[in-house]
């Protein structure tokens, strides 16, 4: 039970990953350059998730990283971020 818990809860962390394309890198000249990639596990020592993203627009650059591990001794994770955005008027 335990471990469909786990793979339960790994599924609800990776569906916007899955739904918003992970490990899709796209560029469009001119208008942005794109890049992202995840990945989880889940067995019988636990289950995590991590991802990192990073784009650069027109209107500026950010970049994220994060990572969620649950196991028999709770739930941890971090997260990360950084962007700028500018205006080209």
């Amino acid at each position: 039970m335990r471990a469909f818990k786990r793979v339960l809860a790994v599924g609800a962390l990776t569906a916007p990953l899955v739904i918003g394309c992970t490990g899709l890198a796209s560029a469009t000249e001119g208008l942005s350059a794109d890049f992202g990639k995840g990945g989880f596990m889940a067995n019988q020592n636990g289950a995590g998730v991590a991802a990192v993203e990073s784009a650069v627009s027109p209107d500026g650059v950010s970049h994220a990283g994060f990572w969620i591990l649950a196991d028999d001794n709770g739930v941890s994770g971090s997260f990360a971020g950084s962007g700028a955005t500018w205006s080209n008027d």
